[in-house]
């Protein structure tokens, strides 16, 4: 081989089997930040929590929860930004939750492909991608690199229950 050629081609590993720099399972990250994933919720209308189609899990929104109760309330009006980031995290988990279930495991999961936000708020909020942060963070420090995605975040009028901030997600499994 002439030292100018470059090195052979490899393929890279799938994104969730790449070391992280804790180089801990998932399980471990989510002990170590104190997160208890919690069951699937009861779907409040007529959809269900999740769709397996091939390698992709479509889950349905989350509506934020605090304290086991809708947490209601609008950016730019009753919420502030960093509230919306909390809430934003809080439905972080209960989607892992669901994910965790129709996988059959998060350690199945190759990568989240997609995060859709919506966030009630008042017309002249322009924050939703701050508040969305609160989820996405947390998907990327939980799964590393396989948690980082595409997204969207919307802002609008009103959510279900009043709920602040509602957010479905698309994950690729094993």
């Amino acid at each position: 081989m002439s030292p100018n050629a470059p090195p052979e081609s490899q393929p890279d590993p799938p994104l969730a089997h790449r070391p992280t720099p804790h180089a801990m399972s998932i399980e471990q990250r989510l002990q170590a930040l104190g997160i208890t994933l919690p069951p699937v919720a009861v779907p409040a209308a007529s959809y269900l929590p999740f769709v397996r189609t091939g390698k992709l899990i479509f889950l349905s929104g989350h509506i934020a929860k605090k304290d086991g109760q809708v947490w209601v309330g609008q950016l730019g009006k009753t919420m502030t930004t960093a509230e919306g980031q909390q809430a934003a995290r809080a439905i972080a988990i209960d989607l892992m939750g669901t994910l965790a279930v129709a996988a059959g495991g998060l350690d199945k999961v190759q990568r989240i492909v997609k995060v859709m936000s919506l966030v009630n708020s008042t017309p002249d909020f322009t924050e939703h991608h701050l508040v969305t942060n609160g989820c996405s963070e947390l998907l990327a420090e939980v799964f590393g690199d396989a948690g980082r995605h595409a997204r969207s975040a919307f802002g609008v009028a009103q959510i279900p229950l009043g709920s602040c901030v509602e957010i479905e997600l698309i994950a690729e499994v094993a």
